[in-house]
């Protein structure tokens, strides 16, 4: 079974010794916030984006198009 984006951002945060608070800040949000966005797992392109520079991580999104291989 696949990790949630949120299970993902968690075992980051563990690994980098950081809290949920200090990536919220590092992000610009209110720890609330992030919170609420940890617990239903909802996060836009860019929160990921943002989250990821903050915990100093590569993301990497791509689609790709099972007959052809293609990736986009």
């Amino acid at each position: 079974m696949a990790l949630t984006m949120g299970e993902k951002i968690k075992i980051i945060l563990k690994r980098r010794n950081m809290t949920l608070a200090q990536l919220a800040e590092r992000t610009g949000q209110s720890r609330q916030n992030m919170s609420n966005k940890m617990s239903r797992d909802n996060f836009t392109e860019k929160d990921i984006l943002e989250i990821a520079t903050a915990l100093d991580c590569t993301f990497i999104a791509s689609f790709k198009m099972n007959d052809t291989g293609e990736e986009i």
